[in-house]
């Protein structure tokens, strides 16, 4: 399970490097921190338990924030 933890930190920073090449700034500031805190996690050899519990923390807070921000943040027109 710790290497799921370093795939998706791989894939946090692909997404990271091509809204930096996009000019999204923001988007990839915030991919490049879900990258470190990725690998960081990934190789802290907790159990697996531990792994699904934080991926679940995780899933619930992004898709929170997405929800929140599609909703309530961005314009219709």
């Amino acid at each position: 399970m710790d290497r799921m933890f370093r795939v998706l930190g791989f894939w946090t920073l692909v997404i990271a490097l091509m809204s930096l090449a996009g000019d999204m700034i923001p988007m990839s500031l915030i991919f490049f921190f879900q990258t470190a805190v990725f690998v960081i996690l990934g190789y802290m050899r907790f159990s697996e338990r531990t792994y699904i519990l934080l991926f679940w923390g995780y899933m619930i807070i992004s898709f929170s924030g997405f929800t929140y921000w599609s909703f309530f943040r961005m314009s219709v027109a």
